[in-house]
């Protein structure tokens, strides 16, 4: 797969690409890039990529002309290239549609800076448009890398196939705590199930406690796994069991209080 980043400052995203898990993952052929700098497709005499708004307003705008040379030096308009507009605007970044976007043969991201870029850019070559949350960044790179980590790692022969299906959200569930050595830290110990070599016993342990934070931090995701069908009755079991658990412990706490 290739990732072509369109950019003000290439030196943002080159740092990732030549670090760790995708380092290797391009020496070994697996992944490709590519890192455009807009500004080199503007002409004047001060490399000039922004501008003010039509209408008035605060703050700059990428150029239409240097961005869409910039767009179409790297052929954006083939079918075969995927191009998002990386902003606060578009559609939630998920798991699901980073699945979706690993299956793509390359993925051109266009890195906003500023206000945005002129909406003429995103009528003529966007396919798409991805938000990585509810917040504004100065920086459209840091959010591109986002998507690109997201994206990567999904990729045959970057990471284990059973790494990813333990993972947060690859059932709608937040992934179980996890340990390693030592077995004593700062007088905390590792559960006694994760030492006794019991599996089945690990499985169940590991989804009452993956069930339990999701409850806990992230209850919508249990709604929509109900939804999808993707709970077993042995999970829908343990919800009840925690749920029921959390009230008893609620019903305490209020009648201890009473008795202040």
């Amino acid at each position: 797969m290739k990732f072509t980043v369109l950019t003000l400052f290439p030196e943002i995203p080159q740092a990732f690409f030549e670090s760790s898990i995708m380092a290797k993952a391009v020496e070994k052929g697996i992944i490709a890039y590519d890192l455009v700098n807009i500004r080199d497709f503007a002409h004047d005499r001060h490399h000039t990529c922004d501008d003010a708004p039509y209408g008035g307003g605060a703050g700059q705008l990428l150029l239409p002309e240097p961005l869409g040379l910039a767009l179409d030096s790297v052929e954006a308009y083939r079918k075969t290239k995927h191009v998002i507009y990386v902003t606060p605007g578009g559609k939630p970044l998920t798991q699901a549609k980073a699945q979706e976007l690993s299956q793509k043969e390359e993925l051109v991201l266009v890195c906003g800076r500023y206000e945005g870029i002129d909406q003429r850019i995103i009528d003529s070559y966007v396919d798409e448009e991805i938000s990585i949350g509810d917040y504004v960044m100065s920086s459209g790179e840091l959010a591109a890398t986002v998507i690109v980590d997201t994206v990567y790692r999904l990729i045959d022969g970057v990471i284990t196939r059973e790494s990813l299906d333990e993972e947060s959200f690859s059932d709608n569930l937040l992934e179980y705590p996890q340990y390693t050595r030592p077995n004593v830290y700062k007088g905390m110990e590792v559960p006694a199930v994760l030492q006794s070599g019991n599996h089945e016993e690990i499985r169940k342990w590991r989804l009452r406690k993956s069930l339990q934070k999701t409850l806990k931090n992230r209850p919508d995701l249990i709604y929509k796994a109900r939804m999808m069908g993707t709970l077993s009755e042995e999970a829908e079991k343990m919800i009840d069991e925690l749920a029921e658990y959390v009230n008893l412990k609620h019903d305490s706490k209020k009648k201890r209080n009473r008795r202040k």
